[in-house]
């Protein structure tokens, strides 16, 4: 990822936006909760055909948190479009990991004019608000509200719930004992129990009346990510190709590399690397 930023301004918060490449099919494509540009660009296959834009979400990255509360879906999406605006890019592919597919999802259904097609990676929800598999993260961001951060760590470490998630996806647990060593653990224990109680803002029927074409991608040994999720999102979204990965805790090179294979490949064949501005 060479490209430096831009910086966009929303409401007092300033956004990272990375614009990468000029080719002919744009794509915008978020990371997850409490990721960066950086997760995006690991799971994205960037090359010449594309042009991709990644906006880091606000506390997130080296984007500010802004002062406006609460945080959420629905928020993210419209920081995205923002970007998209300032960019130029009128019409492109929606995508994203875990949040980043949420966003794209509810750019899908909120903005049909603009979204040319859907690439929903590893995706946490489907129309459900606060879903179970999100509590581990409510359960975090409470824990760093109100005590001390190492005090917190150890809590958590020891709670029934890293427990199950150290026997069951400890790639997944080693991301939440991560939270507590951000230098914006605070504010971004804010972000946290927002998202995780939010959801993307999309019912079944208007996910099943989309006519777009759509990629879900799905895997196992994942708490968090739900492989009967990414199931279902490709159930109800009309002709949607659905492809399964490896495990990112099992080998985590073979699967960013068959991520990025299933999403060339589909780029590939639904738009044929034409020109979508």
């Amino acid at each position: 990822m060479d490209a430096a930023p831009t910086i966009l301004l929303r409401d007092g918060a300033a956004l990272r936006v990375f614009d990468m490449g000029q080719g002919r099919l744009p794509v915008v494509f978020q990371h997850g909760l409490g990721g960066d540009a950086a997760q995006a660009a690991q799971n994205f296959p960037d090359g010449p055909q594309y042009h991709r834009l990644t906006v880091e979400c606000r506390a997130q990255g080296g984007s500010g948190a802004g002062t406006t509360r609460p945080f959420s879906i629905a928020m993210f999406a419209d920081d995205v479009l923002a970007a998209a605006d300032a960019a130029g890019i009128d019409h492109f592919v929606a995508g994203g990991v875990s949040m980043g597919a949420a966003i794209a999802l509810q750019l899908a259904t909120r903005h049909p004019d603009r979204v040319l097609g859907l690439v929903l990676v590893r995706p946490a929800c489907a129309f459900e608000a606060a879903p179970q598999n999100m509590r581990a993260y409510v359960e975090v961001a409470e824990l760093i509200r109100n005590r001390p951060l190492d005090e917190a760590r150890e809590a958590f470490a020891a709670s029934a719930t890293a427990a199950r998630f150290r026997t069951e996806a400890p790639d997944n647990l080693a991301s939440l004992l991560g939270f507590f060593a951000r230098e914006n653990a605070t504010v971004f224990a804010e972000v946290m129990q927002a998202i995780a109680g939010d959801g993307p803002g999309v019912t079944r029927a208007a996910a099943g009346g989309l006519a777009i074409p759509t990629l879900v991608i799905g895997s196992g040994i994942d708490l968090v990510h739900p492989l009967a999720t990414a199931r279902s999102l490709a159930k109800t979204i009309p002709n949607a190709a659905f492809a399964e990965v490896a495990a990112k805790g099992t080998d985590k090179d073979r699967h960013f590399a068959e991520i990025r294979t299933a999403i060339g490949s589909f780029l590939k064949d639904r738009f044929n690397n034409q020109d979508q501005s």
